[in-house]
């Protein structure tokens, strides 16, 4: 119960004497309540009964009717469409060679038949060093994209000590990579972030298939650093959950993958960091050369954009690559009250017939009765800011009260 004391009450005895004597004794419970007001916060403001009733077709908002800035988390399917599952994965003819140096545009459709089709993620390659890209050597042209490319995901993702990626290691403790294979999501797929724990991804190689999550599910925190979240990939499926630990344990012939993590997921930043290591150890094996239809890395100086390639191969040929997103929106909520003597009456000429303004049903006379279908919400200016519409009419009647909520999301 909100109490008005010392000053504060000597200053509402003093603004009600005054309006009183200004308005000839005349005070209505909207006038006093409003007074009152002035000297009560929050929750403690009392609202008159009964209210303002609207003779007409606009009513304003009471000062209990709107609620504003409610925060609600939404989840959705991250692809085009809302769809949470992309199952065709297409590439552009008319994406430059200069561009697919650093990045391979993959789209869900092809941009060559459908105009529809959208840029759903890119795939990169980088290398510390800059293998995997043609040199200064062999080009006077040569920009050393994949060095780049590592330098800028380096910069993005790490903190500025870190010169290397490090993925987990079943030693215990990390292994520092000079490759790296990046998915970076498209911002107007993923908003605000990924959903951490509904991603899968599958990649088809020599091996066969090979499915992986992240490790959200097994981790009592987020483990959090200048990007934002980060989370292992991991061997697993979303039906089981994480089942296998963050790295591998077979070998190929160098055995430099051996127990070797798979990569990083950043969901804030709708990217994925793969250790293409330990992805041939598990998906396949091929000579560090590449070859035509190869799984794996086109290493040295003669080679531009291979590489991206390799793991988009992988992708198509998995042919399943699901995810989530997650966004706060803001929303206002807006309650339209339209009491029992109000809005009994239209305007609609359907209303009446005659020129003389005689109800069209003679009932009317004692019982006029109104269907709501549809809710204007207008400015000062009477400018129509928003309309809901109901999902089936709405009866109105002296002998009934509507009341309808307004959800806006921003």
């Amino acid at each position: 119960m909100a109490n008005i004391a010392g000053q504060a009450g000597v200053n509402l005895s003093a603004d009600l004497a005054s309006y009183l004597s200004q308005n000839n004794g005349n005070l209505t419970s909207e006038q006093l309540t409003g007074i009152i007001n002035n000297y009560l916060t929050g929750g403690d403001k009392v609202a008159a009964q009964g209210g303002n009733l609207s003779t007409g077709v606009y009513k304003r908002f009471g000062e209990f009717d709107t609620v504003q800035g409610k925060i609600d988390t939404v989840t959705s399917g991250l692809w085009t469409g809302d769809t949470g599952s992309m199952t065709s994965f297409f590439t552009s003819s008319t994406q430059t060679n200069a561009t697919k140096n650093y990045y391979l545009n993959v789209y869900n459709a092809d941009p060559a038949t459908d105009e529809t089709a959208t840029v759903q993620y890119a795939i990169a390659f980088g290398n510390k060093y800059g293998s995997g890209s043609v040199s200064l050597a062999n080009s006077d042209d040569a920009t050393l994209a994949s060095k780049a490319t590592y330098a800028q995901y380096r910069s993005i993702l790490l903190e500025e000590e870190d010169e290397f990626f490090s993925f987990t290691s079943a030693s215990g403790g990390t292994h520092d990579s000079e490759d790296i294979l990046i998915v970076n999501v498209a911002r107007a797929r993923y908003k605000e972030t990924m959903d951490p724990g509904n991603i899968e991804f599958k990649l088809a190689g020599p091996n066969g298939t090979q499915t992986f999550i992240d490790d959200s599910g097994k981790k009592f925190s987020d483990s959090v650093g200048k990007a934002g979240r980060v989370f292992n990939i991991v061997s697993g499926s979303l039906n089981l959950g994480t089942e296998n630990d963050p790295t591998v344990a077979e070998n190929y012939s160098s055995g430099t993958a051996n127990g070797q993590g798979f990569g990083l997921f950043y969901p804030d930043q709708g990217l994925m960091v793969l250790n293409p290591a330990a992805l041939r150890a598990t998906v396949g094996t091929s000579t560090d050369s590449g070859s035509v239809g190869g799984t794996w890395l086109y290493k040295g100086f003669d080679y531009e954009g291979q590489n991206s390639y390799l793991l988009h191969n992988m992708l198509e040929s998995g042919s399943d690559f699901q995810a989530r997103r997650v966004e706060n929106i803001s929303t206002s909520h807006y309650f339209v009250r339209a009491q029992n003597r109000e809005f009994n009456f239209s305007n609609n000429p359907t209303f009446i017939t005659g020129s003389d303004g005689t109800f069209k049903e003679s009932d009317f006379e004692t019982n006029p009765r109104t269907y709501i279908t549809a809710i204007g919400l207008m400015n000062d200016a009477n400018e129509i800011l928003a309309v809901a519409k109901t999902s089936q009419p709405i009866e109105k009647s002296f002998d009934k009260e509507v009341l309808v909520k307004v959800k806006l999301d921003f």
